[in-house]
């Protein structure tokens, strides 16, 4: 692993979180919707949507009913690595639309790198295991590719790439660190649904300690769903 300060592995793992790329996301779709078609704006947002639906999907299997693979230490896709896969390399194509598709490319493969880089940093920060970052930046860099190769023969749109390059990044800066609390979502609704009145926990789950996920009464569990190294979704 890179020896960085822990503090540069916080700042980057913050580029993967729902507070930022999500709204990074909207604005893709808007800026494809003026610029170019509501058709590929509406592609976009049912291809993140998938891919956030998978990510949920497998969250609420752990957390609810305790499924993942021990061999691979797998709980859930990482949504950090699979929303900054899916989202930069999609931005930085938006912002070279207009451009040669050489430096199209090339702002892919920057965008990738990005999210690859939120994958290695939730390993890093022990938030989640390498299978599931992995897993997490296959997800969401097939998402990105797919639209990338489905608009990668758009015709120039009306608007200067400018406007949306600017746009992008101030919103980049201006949310970055900005939290969702997805993880305790998800773990709400994994109780409500299983009917469970307490999470899953992975380390009790490796260590096959589990006798009932029913042990503690609801009001307990809030306590356990947020480790302490990371605020609020550690495992989102």
């Amino acid at each position: 692993m890179p020896d960085l300060p822990y503090h540069l592995w916080y700042s980057i793992t913050s580029l993967g979180g729902a507070g930022l790329t999500l709204p990074l996301a909207i604005a893709i779709a808007l800026w494809l919707a003026l610029g170019y078609s509501w058709r590929m704006a509406a592609g976009w947002l049912l291809l993140l949507g998938a891919a956030i639906v998978v990510v949920t999907i497998t969250k609420l299997a752990f957390l609810g009913w305790g499924v993942g693979v021990k061999e691979l230490d797998f709980t859930g896709l990482s949504g950090h690595a699979v929303l900054s896969t899916a989202v930069y390399p999609v931005a930085l194509f938006l912002m070279l639309l207009p451009a040669r598709p050489a430096f199209r490319l090339v702002g892919v493969v920057i965008g990738l790198a990005a999210g690859i880089a939120v994958g290695l940093s939730r390993v890093v920060l022990d938030a989640h295991s390498p299978s599931e970052a992995i897993t997490g930046c296959i997800v969401g860099a097939v998402t990105a590719l797919m639209f990338v190769r489905w608009s990668w023969d758009a015709e120039p749109g009306r608007l200067s790439a400018v406007p949306v390059a600017v746009s992008l990044m101030m919103l980049t800066v201006g949310l970055h660190g900005v939290h969702l609390p997805t993880q305790r979502w998800v773990t709400h609704i994994a109780l409500k649904v299983s009917g469970h009145e307490r999470p899953f926990i992975r380390a009790r789950w490796k260590a096959g300690h589990y006798n009932s996920p029913n042990a503690a009464p609801l009001s307990q569990t809030q306590n356990t769903l947020v480790a302490p190294t990371l605020p609020d979704d550690r495992d989102a």
